[in-house]
C-alpha cells in the first residue's frame, strides 16, 4: 500500500471502470465504485465477478482471493460517497463535458490533497485539469482493455500536474502490479496516437477494396507479427471509441492524416460497433 492512499474511488462502472476497480481491489485497496444508477453498477459488478471466476477457473486466482477482492469493492450510486477517497479515477464517457462535470463534483466533495486521475484515451488532460480548482492534482492514468490483463498504464502529465502528484501515481501504478510510463500531454498521448491511425488505415484498406477484413488481419498478424489483427482489435475496442479518438486527433492536430475513414463512420452510423453489439468487421455469437 502506498503511504497516504487508503481508499480508491472509481467513477464509471463500464468495461474500463469495472476493470480498474477490480485491479485496485485485487491489489488490496478498498474501492468505492460509482455510477449514475443501480443498473450500470449491477452490470459492472457482474463483469467483475465473471472476470474473477475466469481467473479462478484457469488456476490463476484462489477462491479466497476472489472473495476478498469482491469484498473490497463497494458499489454506490451516490458520488458523495467518494468524499473520503485519496485517489479517484474517472472512467466515464469519452466526452469533455461529462468529464468536466465529474471533476467539478469531485472538487466540491474531496479533500484538497486528493488526486484525480482521468482514464481518457485521447482528450487533452491539460484541458480536463483546467476544470479543477486545484489543477495540479489532476493527471492522466490511461489503462488498457482488458484492464486486469494489460501491463501498461500510460501516465500523462497535464501542463499543470505537480511533481508530487505524478510521483504518487507512478508509485501507485507500480504497487498494483502495472508498468507505468510517463508522457507529456498531447492528443492521443503515445499509444493511441500510434495505434489508432494504424487501425484507421486498415479500415481504409477494406473501404478501398484492397483486401477483405480477414486478409487484412492475417497480413498484419503474419507479416508484422501482431498478436491480433487491427480490425479484430478495433472490434474489441469498439468502433465508436476508435472514431472518437480519430476525431479528437483530427480536430486537435488539424491534420488530414488523422481524418477518420468513411467506412468507420458508416459502420458507427449503422450501429456495427464490434464485440459489444455482436457485429463489427467480424460477427460474434453474442454481444460482449
Amino acid at each position: 500500500m502506498i503511504e497516504g492512499v487508503k481508499e480508491i474511488g472509481v467513477v464509471g462502472a463500464g468495461a474500463m471502470g469495472a476493470g480498474v476497480a477490480q485491479t485496485f481491489a485485487a491489489a488490496g485497496y478498498p474501492v468505492r465504485l460509482n455510477d449514475i444508477g443501480e443498473a450500470p453498477l449491477t452490470r459492472g459488478m457482474s463483469a467483475i465477478k465473471k472476470s474473477l471466476e475466469r481467473l479462478v477457473g484457469r488456476g490463476k486466482l484462489k477462491p479466497e482471493d476472489r472473495d476478498a477482492t469482491l469484498a473490497r469493492i463497494s458499489p454506490t450510486a451516490k458520488i458523495d460517497d467518494l468524499a473520503a477517497c485519496d485517489v479517484v479515477v474517472e472512467a466515464v464517457l469519452e466526452r469533455f463535458d461529462v468529464k468536466k462535470a465529474v471533476i467539478e463534483n469531485l472538487d466540491r466533495l474531496c479533500r484538497p490533497e486528493a488526486i484525480f486521475a482521468t482514464n481518457t484515451s485521447s482528450i487533452s488532460v491539460t484541458r480536463i485539469a483546467s476544470t479543477s480548482k486545484i489543477p495540479g492534482r489532476v493527471i492522466g492514468m490511461h489503462f488498457f482493455n482488458p484492464v486486469p490483463m494489460m501491463a501498461l498504464v500510460e501516465i500523462i502529465r497535464a501542463l499543470q500536474t505537480t511533481d508530487s502528484t505524478c510521483a504518487k501515481i507512478v508509485a501507485l501504478t507500480q504497487d498494483i502490479g502495472k508498468t507505468a510510463r510517463v508522457s507529456k500531454d498531447s492528443y492521443g498521448f503515445v499509444v493511441n496516437r500510434v495505434l489508432v491511425p494504424m487501425i484507421n488505415e486498415a479500415i481504409n484498406c477494406v473501404h478501398e477494396g484492397l483486401a477483405s477484413p480477414e486478409d487484412v488481419d492475417q497480413m498484419m498478424k503474419l507479416g508484422a507479427n501482431h498478436p491480433m489483427g487491427p480490425l479484430a482489435l478495433a472490434d474489441l475496442i469498439g468502433l465508436d471509441i476508435v472514431l472518437d479518438i480519430m476525431e479528437t486527433l483530427y480536430t486537435g492536430f488539424d491534420d488530414s492524416k488523422y481524418r477518420p475513414s468513411p467506412l468507420l463512420k458508416q459502420m458507427c452510423d449503422a450501429g456495427y460497433l464490434g464485440r459489444k453489439t455482436g457485429k463489427g468487421f467480424f460477427a460474434y455469437s453474442a454481444a460482449a
